[in-house]
């Protein structure tokens, strides 16, 4: 089969490799489709620690092709999303519930093999059942979609609450959908793409703002802005220095900055603590998908969310090596890496 490595910093490879078995608990998943994420960039370019050679991918969903000894949850034929991110429940953090801030945390694309692979290796207690109906590609959007519930779960949104999410990204459209599925009646996005911003008004936008069209801070805030004083929640999905800095002064007196962008390692970003406290801004920051996962594939099962408009393109393995090595293209918001199996078949 075909697995994309990531030999070193700054080195990708595509290699024939042997087709892996499940052992004791696990599944061989025959990978459908896999998202090219921010953070696999990000470990290309070594601004995310990872355990290289390692095949990368941590979105992605496919069809059970066979199962280790103990099994008893899943068999062939099934289509399952995996939760990537797997803890040793013996910690500090574990047995505190915090299982997104495990000691131990491994993850599959980043510390195991991946999906950026024609299969994968998942351990049965990280995979969970999507309906065969579900089109086939969907489920790569089960692990952004688990990431962003944990944010907005942090958010604590009430009814009729305000809330402001910069970026127009995967995790930014996510999140404007489940903002108002939490009860934000008043959904503000930024971003300069045109065509994001048409999209996030069909899915559940009340405004959006070019951020390149005068002071983003007065168009809102202001007392003639899209937020007199600010929102209630402020979601900061775009990962950049300038947007973590913009955030909390969006943020409403006692209102929260919720961080889901993810920054390079080492980056900095300069906050007035004065303004913090003075106005009572919390800012809380959201890593991974601690339990949200089931919760994210029922979504995308019923097609509560809407991810079919997010897939700017498909690309085969032959083409992922480029992919991750360069920057997303303009308007890109998620490319899927899909196997070829015509090529494979089923045999190693």
């Amino acid at each position: 089969m075909k697995a994309l490595f990531l030999e070193d910093v700054g080195k990708l490879t595509l290699r024939d490799v042997d087709k892996p078995a499940p052992g004791e608990g696990e599944l061989l998943v025959r990978v459908e489709a896999c998202g090219i994420c921010g953070t696999d960039r990000h470990l290309f370019l070594g601004e995310f620690p990872s355990k290289p050679p390692v095949t990368l991918g941590h979105e992605f969903a496919g069809i059970i092709e066979a199962v280790g000894a103990g099994v008893t949850g899943f068999r062939p034929g099934m289509r399952v999303t995996g939760d990537p991110n797997i803890a040793c429940g013996r910690c500090s953090a574990c047995h505190q519930g915090r299982v997104n801030l495990c000691h131990n945390l491994q993850a599959i694309g980043i510390h195991r093999n991946g999906g950026f692979a024609d299969y994968v290796i998942v351990p049965e207690k990280q995979a969970f059942e999507l309906p065969l109906s579900l089109p086939p590609l969907h489920g790569a959007f089960c692990e952004p979609l688990a990431c962003c519930l944990h944010g907005v779960d942090l958010a604590r949104i009430e009814a009729c609450a305000s809330a402001i999410v910069i970026g127009g990204g995967v995790i930014g459209l996510l999140v404007v959908q489940l903002a108002r599925l939490a009860g934000a009646t008043k959904v503000v996005l930024i971003t300069r793409s045109e065509a994001k911003r048409r999209l996030a008004e069909t899915l559940g936008a009340t405004a959006t703002i070019d951020p390149t069209e005068g002071d983003v801070i007065a168009n809102i805030v202001s007392d003639g802005g899209l937020l007199p004083g600010g929102a209630d929640v402020v979601f900061e999905c775009a990962g950049l220095k300038e947007t973590v800095e913009q955030a909390p002064r969006l943020t409403r007196k006692g209102g929260m900055t919720v961080i889901l962008g993810v920054l390079p390692s080492g980056e900095k970003v300069e906050i007035e603590p004065f303004d913090i406290l003075f106005r009572e801004v919390s800012i809380v920051t959201s890593f991974l998908n601690p339990f949200t996962h089931r919760r994210a594939a029922d979504l995308i099962a019923s097609g509560t969310v809407v991810v079919e408009p997010l897939i700017s393109r498909r690309i085969g393995l032959d083409d992922a090596v480029g992919a991750i090595s360069s920057p997303p293209a303009g308007g890109e918001i998620r490319t899927l890496v899909v196997p070829d199996h015509s090529k494979t078949g089923s045999v190693a």
